[in-house]
């Protein structure tokens, strides 16, 4: 029965039915944030989604009970193992530096509001 031994190894079984689960969350909502509670860089792409009026689900690793289970699909599916893990429009970001990133070169605010996150009329406040 092979897994009992290591608790951070899922069998295939788990892996699949966190990975499918990941993806039934991201394609729940416009923008989803897979963060933790205590990540500095969490809160500051949390920020600036909040300071741009977007909406969008926040999924804390840390307080979901299946959280850890959740991270290493995440990282099968994106090659990303970190939080923020961000996701828009059903399409996976990256992380703090890559919103960023994406914010001051101007092509944030489209995203979202491609995203349906931002209302057209109000993508600018």
């Amino acid at each position: 029965m092979g897994s009992m031994f290591s608790s951070t190894k899922m069998s295939k079984e788990e892996l699949e039915l966190s990975l499918s689960k990941a993806k039934e969350i991201v394609s729940s909502a416009p923008v989803v944030v897979f963060s933790k509670t205590y990540c500095g860089y969490c809160k500051k792409v949390k920020q600036l989604l909040s300071q741009l009026g977007a909406s969008y689900k926040v999924i804390e690793l840390d307080v979901e009970s299946d959280g850890s289970r959740l991270q290493s699909a995440l990282a099968e599916w994106t090659g990303q193992s970190t939080v923020p893990n961000v996701f828009i429009g059903g399409k996976h970001v990256g992380g703090c530096d890559a919103v960023m990133e994406k914010h001051q070169a101007g092509k944030l605010v489209p995203l979202l509001t491609d995203a349906g996150a931002i209302a057209k009329n109000s993508a600018q406040l």
